[in-house]
């Protein structure tokens, strides 16, 4: 018993120490959550679209071929070449990015990671909110004028900026022994020049997005979860039957 006291209470303490909050972590969920939904149609055609013109310079999906894209999105051929495929790429072909790596890793310090699987490894919410987490951050160490709040150090600019505007992170100084700052803790994110689009129209830019990654990421998904609602019906039809016969066979056994 006393054993078995012991380890609950190192239990206990191990998820005391790995559950602490993150000093960022109210700022990080006030940039909202990513809600996919792959069953979506219109909202994955926005995403791809906006994939396109965004990102596919630098990403590519290298595990995903043009025309599964046009198979689950609803689109033919014709519109796939018209709309998304600007690289001369055929139908058959896997989604690539045109830049070289070799010019990437030059001027990125490396080169940008194939998307086909973020969502899967990171999750559609820290990928909704790296994309919403770029602020304006004008030290040497950051040729780019930008850092994210998701991802400190990034090397990725803000190609949204355009869209969502420049934000400013407002933050304190962290303290340590004998009052040395330590580092700062963000406060709030907050928009310091607008862009193109309003905070909500931006939202549902990155929703799209972030939806279409998530479908990238696990294309079979809408269908599986379409095919488990029938599954579910199909079982508790069943299970009435197997009921009615059950209380049929006993009705006579006293």
């Amino acid at each position: 018993m006393v054993k078995r006291t012991a380890i609950v209470l190192m239990l206990a303490a191990c998820a005391a120490a790995f559950g602490e909050d993150n000093p960022n972590q109210k700022c990080v969920e006030s940039l909202g959550e990513a809600q996919a939904d792959v069953t979506n149609v219109a909202s994955l055609q926005k995403g791809s679209r906006n994939f396109v013109n965004y990102c596919l310079g630098c990403h590519s999906l290298g595990f995903m071929r043009w025309n599964r894209v046009a198979k689950d999105l609803r689109l033919s051929d014709e519109q796939l070449r018209q709309n998304l495929i600007f690289t001369g790429a055929k139908v058959h072909d896997y989604i690539k990015s045109p830049m070289p790596r070799s010019d990437a890793t030059e001027w990125f310090g490396r080169a940008p990671p194939d998307l086909t699987l973020i969502t899967r490894a990171k999750g559609p919410d820290y990928v909704y909110r790296f994309l919403k987490g770029f602020y304006r951050d004008d030290s040497p160490s950051r040729p780019t004028g930008v850092n994210n709040l998701i991802y400190d150090g990034a090397s990725m600019p803000a190609v949204l900026a355009d869209l969502q505007g420049v934000q400013r992170l407002e933050s304190h100084a962290e303290l340590g022994a004998e009052g040395k700052t330590r580092g700062k803790l963000c406060d709030k994110i907050v928009l310091d020049r607008p862009g193109r689009m309003s905070a909500a129209e931006f939202d549902v830019f990155v929703h799209d997005t972030v939806n279409f990654l998530t479908y990238i990421g696990e294309p079979g998904r809408g269908q599986r979860q379409s095919m488990g609602v029938v599954v579910i019906l199909f079982l508790l039809v069943f299970t009435a039957f197997a009921y009615l016969l059950k209380k049929e066979y006993w009705k006579d056994v006293h």
